[in-house]
């Protein structure tokens, strides 16, 4: 198996973020999972490839950016929780909830986030192979710390215009993209604080996660206005994951879909199940693992 992480321009993209100056090789890659729309499955997303990454046998941290709501910090405990219960060793990363400052003075409270975000990283940084990061569904500091220190940025949206309205400003008439939204503004101020910084940079990838309910017109529409935004923004596209309910009851037990031919964890697989762990390894395949010929990636 081999990796090569791809830059929206086509070229090979830097393994160096905005904290750290060593050689790629003695720091881990980052992934930022970041949108300001709540409910495009970000927490989902980060925790399958956390799981498919310790799998391959990477060593994982994992940074909760929106420790208020902590989605993915209570499915990391889950999962640590289901361990205990049933007796096993599922994989879990090394893990840690930012929280946002409590100090009422903006300068100081924004000191303050740094100083926690940069000692978490800091740590990470050198001891794990990958870092993934879960952004919360809003605009705040510490999210545009995170996505200033991305090597790789994935943003789910859901297939409907709702989403796509944070990346761009559609006009209802015909159809035609008026200018970049509030979200990919943001990612352009990252991808110029991360160049000012160490020339690294940021390879966006956006995944749309399909809808069952949306008719065919409308899926059309949405994916000829995605191709013409990805030249214009300056993005990759990825399938994204399928409106599944096996993705939201595994969050209880803090599994994911690439844990359930696992002895001892109790629950059968399904050919919807197998559709889905294809659709979590082209997800991968798109981020720059590459499977040797003939074969699948090891997830």
């Amino acid at each position: 198996m081999t990796v090569q992480q791809t830059g929206a321009d086509g070229d090979s993209a830097g393994q160096q973020t905005a904290t750290d100056k060593q050689p790629p090789s003695n720091r881990a890659h980052v992934i930022v999972i970041g949108n300001e729309k709540g409910g495009s499955g970000k927490s989902t997303t980060a925790m399958h490839l956390i799981v498919s990454l310790m799998k391959m046998g990477f060593k994982v941290g994992s940074l909760d950016i929106d420790a208020r709501q902590g989605t993915l910090t209570r499915y990391v405990e889950n999962r640590i929780a289901f361990n205990e219960k049933k007796g096993l060793k599922l994989p879990v990363p090394e893990h840690r909830p930012i929280y946002r400052s409590e100090l009422s003075d903006g300068n100081e409270a924004k000191l303050d986030e740094r100083e926690r975000f940069t000692t978490a990283l800091g740590e990470m940084v050198i001891s794990c192979n990958f870092i993934v990061m879960d952004c919360p569904g809003s605009d705040n500091y510490l999210s545009r710390l995170a996505h200033a220190c991305a090597d790789t940025l994935i943003t789910p949206i859901n297939d409907s215009f709702i989403d796509l309205d944070m990346l761009a400003r559609i006009d209802p008439d015909n159809l035609s993209i008026k200018g970049p939204s509030i979200y990919a503004e943001m990612v352009w101020d990252a991808r110029k604080r991360r160049a000012a910084i160490d020339g690294g940079t940021i390879d966006w990838i956006v995944m749309r996660n399909r809808l069952s309910h949306l008719d065919a017109r409308n899926k059309r529409d949405i994916a000829e206005i995605v191709e013409k935004l990805a030249d214009r923004i300056r993005f990759r596209q990825a399938p994204g994951f399928g409106e599944r309910v096996i993705y939201r009851e595994l969050f209880l037990k803090g599994l994911t879909l690439l844990d359930l031919r696992e002895k001892g964890v109790g629950i059968p697989m399904s050919m919807s199940h197998m559709a889905a762990r294809q659709e979590v390894r082209s997800l991968l395949e798109v981020i720059g693992f590459k499977p040797a010929d003939g074969e699948e990636l090891p997830i």
